[in-house]
This record gives C-alpha cells, structure tokens and sequence, in this order.
C-alpha cells in the first residue's frame, strides 16, 4: 500500500472539500496519507497530521491541491527525497499542474498503476555568501522557478556585480536581477522579456528588471554555471525564491546560484507538445 503526502491551499474551499474526498477515498483502498499539521486540522483529520521534516520519507507521492504557488511550495517540500508530485488545478493558470480535479483519482490509481511517465525539472539552489547578517545563515534555498534579487527602497536603482564561474562579468544597474531554470521561463522572468525555453531543458536564466543600462539583454547559460550576485555599495537588495522571501543581503554580500542535486520530478500522463501547452495556457490564437 503507498503512502500519499497531500498538501493543499487552504484559502481554496473547493481545495479543502476536495481533500476530504480525497482521504476517504484512500484510506477506503488502504492507503496511507500524510499532511501538515495546519493542513490536517483544517480538512478535520488531525491525527493525520506530521511536521514537515517527516511529510516526505517515506511518501511514494505528493499530490497538491491548489494552483502553481502550491505546486512550487509542494515541490520544495519533496524534493530533496525523491518524491515525485501529481498538481491537481484548483488555480486560475494552472501552467504546473497536470490534471483538474474531476481526473484526480483517476491519476493517482494511474500512477499506483505504473501507468505514468515522470518529467524531470531542474531546480536552482541558492545560498549567500555574506558578512554574518540575517541572510547569511548557511541555508541553502532550493526554487523550480527562479531567485530574484531586488531592490526593497523604491526610486532608486540597486547596482549588482555579477560574476560568472567565480570570472567578473559585468555590473548592472537594474531594479533586480533574475536567475531562473526553464520551468520559470515563463513566470517573472518572462515579464521581464526573458526568453521562453522548454521546461525539460537544462539552463539557467539570467535577466535584469528594468535596467539602467545598454546591455539589457538575457543571459542563457550552461546548467553547469555558477552565477555570483553581488550587491555593490550603498543599498539593501531583497532575496525571493517562487515568490517567497527569504532575506535581505546587505552591500558587499553576495547570491550563489548554481544547480540543485535534486530536481523536481513531475507526474505526467503522454507526451506532451510544449508549444501546445503554450498556445492553451497564453490563450494563442491558431490564426
């Protein structure tokens, strides 16, 4: 019998009734499931409820209730185990998710089944390398789409040294910087005319936000790159990894980024055409 992790969006009610369902249908078939303890209160079965240091080992799949935000927060979750994760759309896009709710459980006996293909993302990890403030902790961040250095005083332009395999590159004047994988080709990085490339590639992403500069254009780089972010004298830049703030660096402090160990592996159902996925998800005409 296999053990499913369900994380859902709990300001989602369609989310929460669906994870109800979800549970009896389950344990009915003599399954095992595992949520966060906020999670598992709020569907009424607090006994089912773990840290979430204990929500991955040992799960033989995560199944997220929610739109892409609770695909990216799942994938941080279970990723470094292994534990490959089936999206359930109860979002606006949907861009990450594979099936809509009315095809859950007809996914998970397919993918219990062995009837499933898995697709292979890369994932950014990120750590600083800084002075001993607040940022500097020794984490390492891991992100499927992106990590954005920002500005946090608005009117004023952050000035950020960017070397490439620990080799001066050059320094921007920009609003940010972006260091994106493929999958979040088509997130922030996209806003920022960053290029759009097929998720299954391997690559990072490399755009500035509203530069002030003659060179503005988008860097692809090798998987096997190493990109250092410094901030430069005299302001303040704000760290977000999938849109979720990790820290501040102060100036002389720096951004690593390179590849994760361990990528994120997506349930999928048949190939898949990538430039179809476009069309259906932007709303392309086919004229």
């Amino acid at each position: 019998m296999a053990r499913v992790a369900i994380l859902l969006h709990l300001r989602r009610p369609e989310a929460l009734a669906h994870a109800v369902e979800l549970i009896d249908w389950l344990e009915g078939l003599g399954h095992r499931c595992a949520l966060l303890k906020p999670e598992a209160e709020a569907v009424g079965r607090g006994d089912l409820g773990v840290a979430e240091a204990n929500l991955a080992p040992g799960s033989d799949l995560a199944v997220s209730l929610g739109g892409d935000g609770s695909m990216l927060r799942t994938v941080r979750l279970v990723a470094d185990d292994d534990v490959p994760v089936l999206g359930v759309n109860f979002g606006a896009m949907g861009y990450l998710t594979e099936v809509e709710p009315a095809g859950c459980t007809n996914a998970i006996e397919a993918f219990l089944a062995g009837e499933h293909d898995i697709e292979v993302r890369m994932r950014l990890a990120v750590r600083v390398e800084g002075n001993g403030s607040a940022a500097d902790s020794g984490e390492v961040f891991t992100g499927l789409n992106e990590v954005v250095i920002e500005k946090v005083d608005s009117g004023r332009t952050l000035r950020l040294r960017v070397d490439l395999n620990r080799d001066f590159f050059t320094t921007y004047a920009a609003d940010g910087l972006i260091v994106a994988t493929p999958t979040g080709s088509t997130a922030y990085s996209l806003s920022a005319r960053g290029p759009i490339v097929n998720p299954t590639h391997e690559a990072l992403l490399l755009t500035p936000v509203a530069p002030h500069s003659l060179f503005d254009r988008s860097l692809v780089l090798s998987p096997d790159d190493e990109v250092r972010i410094e901030v430069l004298p005299e302001l303040t830049a704000a760290i977000a990894v999938d849109g979720w703030i990790v820290g501040r660096i102060e100036p002389g402090e720096a951004v690593v980024c390179t590849v994760a160990d361990h990528p994120a592996r997506l349930v999928s159902f048949g190939r898949k055409d990538f430039h179809r996925i476009l069309k259906a998800k932007f709303g392309l005409a086919d004229r």
